[in-house]
């Protein structure tokens, strides 16, 4: 006597629970985007970073030396 005879039947695969390793996915996922965005901005401030720093520099002495001059008539 086998065991389909028996009234075992053939042993089924159950589905595995997923819900831990699809939370831990989303959690990396989430954590490799935000890794990805401030690489990102990072790259972009590090490439324009002496240009803002000029334009900075030149607009304060415009608006502490220049305007003034002016405004007074100098």
């Amino acid at each position: 006597m086998n065991m389909a005879e028996e009234g075992k039947g053939v042993p089924m695969v159950l589905n595995p629970q997923m819900g831990g390793i699809d939370a831990t996915v989303e959690s990396i996922r989430y954590r490799a985007q935000l890794i990805a965005r401030n690489q990102k901005l990072d790259s972009g401030v590090m490439a324009t970073g002496f240009v803002g720093f000029a334009l900075g520099f030149l607009f304060s002495l415009v608006m502490v030396i220049i305007i003034p001059l002016i405004i007074w008539g100098l």
